[in-house]
């Protein structure tokens, strides 16, 4: 029987880590702290690169599609809009904007004609590394302090907070060669 306030989880049959709480329930003031950390990570994860993306007059719609760009050159628009989740206008106006700015290039589709395939250019790559730098050293930099088990355990989480869809998606993106092009 669930208590009130209380989300039961299931354990695996180990002890609390040092300084863990019981993961058997957690009340809603821990759910909430759980909560405020994660908006607060992701604050201090995206303060750097917002700080470049002010300068040129980009929000974080244009770093997301640089990022997705990169990671998966060749991805369609159709591609794209489903692994972001804007609407086609939101993401025409980012698109726009980067191919006019030289950052990226929209070609023909090779399996159909109908597609437009993206790809970074030599300076959108340059922009993609100069904003995920940060990122990449301060992810570093925590999976290095918190170790092996708990970044096992924090992507456990993440995933764990997917709906299906999104999760397929994760992993067709995780399942791609580390670095493309």
């Amino acid at each position: 029987m669930q208590m009130p306030g209380r989300m039961a989880l299931r354990t695996q049959g180990s002890a609390v880590p040092p300084g863990g709480e019981s993961l058997l329930f957690l009340t809603d003031e821990q759910l909430r702290r759980g909560i405020e950390a994660m908006y607060f990570a992701y604050r201090a994860f995206t303060s750097d690169a917002d700080l470049i993306l002010d300068e040129i007059g980009y929000g974080r719609a244009h770093h997301r599609a640089l990022h997705f760009i990169h990671r998966d050159p060749g991805l369609t628009v159709t591609a794209l809009l489903d692994v972001l989740g804007v609407t086609k206008q939101s993401l025409n106006r980012v698109l726009r904007t980067l191919i006019e700015d030289g950052l990226v290039d929209s070609r023909v589709g090779s399996r159909d004609r109908r597609e437009r395939e993206l790809q970074l250019t030599a300076k959108g790559a340059a922009l993609e590394r100069q904003l995920s730098e940060s990122q990449r050293a301060r992810m570093r930099a925590a999976y290095r302090t918190a170790g092996p088990q708990a970044v096992a355990g924090f992507r456990q989480v993440l995933e764990a907070m997917m709906d299906r869809d999104t999760l397929r998606q994760f992993q067709t993106l995780r399942d791609l060669p580390e670095e493309r092009g």
